[in-house]
């Protein structure tokens, strides 16, 4: 078995703790804060369902997993592996909590197999995912570079592994 470690982000952000839970948390529509995937799920937000995170075309599937426990507007967790590496899964973990006029928001990734492609993805994947969601919250966008590489991965989508393809990764499973 792999060692595992746990990674820990926090970022504080003003605004209101029922919109930054909206951005984690919404399906329907692109996740900003996280690649600009599309949160997908069978039967809800809800501890035992099991959740993707999918390309805007739904061709591709980047992260599947299992909601552990979601308490609204304070805590969600599931857990997670990357559909193009065969990693053993970890958690990841959203704690929100109000401090003065804002939000204080602790990302954990629980588990982390070191030395591994998953460990080197969320290692720099966690800032991102925070800096981007405090930049949405808070002015409506993400930053520019951001827009920019998520421009990118629409129009490089088709280089995506083929093990990534939607068909291998049925949500009801």
């Amino acid at each position: 078995m792999a060692d595992t470690t746990d990674a820990v982000f926090k970022i504080f952000i003003q605004a209101d703790i029922q919109r930054v839970w909206r951005e984690l948390t919404k399906t329907g529509e692109a996740q900003g804060a996280v690649f600009n995937a599309w949160l997908h799920t069978r039967g809800g937000l809800v501890p035992g369902a099991a959740m993707q995170m999918q390309t805007g075309t739904g061709k591709h599937v980047l992260v599947v997993g299992e909601v552990v426990a979601c308490e609204p507007p304070h805590r969600f967790v599931h857990t997670h592996r990357f559909t193009q590496h065969d990693d053993p899964v970890c958690q990841v973990s959203y704690e929100l909590k109000p401090v003065g006029s804002g939000v204080e928001v602790t990302l954990r990734v629980i588990g982390l197999p070191e030395g591994t492609p998953t460990a080197k993805s969320m290692r720099s994947g966690g800032t991102m995912i925070l800096n981007s969601l405090k930049a949405i919250v808070e002015t409506g966008r993400p930053s520019f570079g951001t827009r920019l590489m998520y421009w990118m991965f629409d129009h490089m989508e088709f280089m995506l592994p083929a093990r990534t393809r939607s068909e291998h990764w049925p949500l009801d499973k």
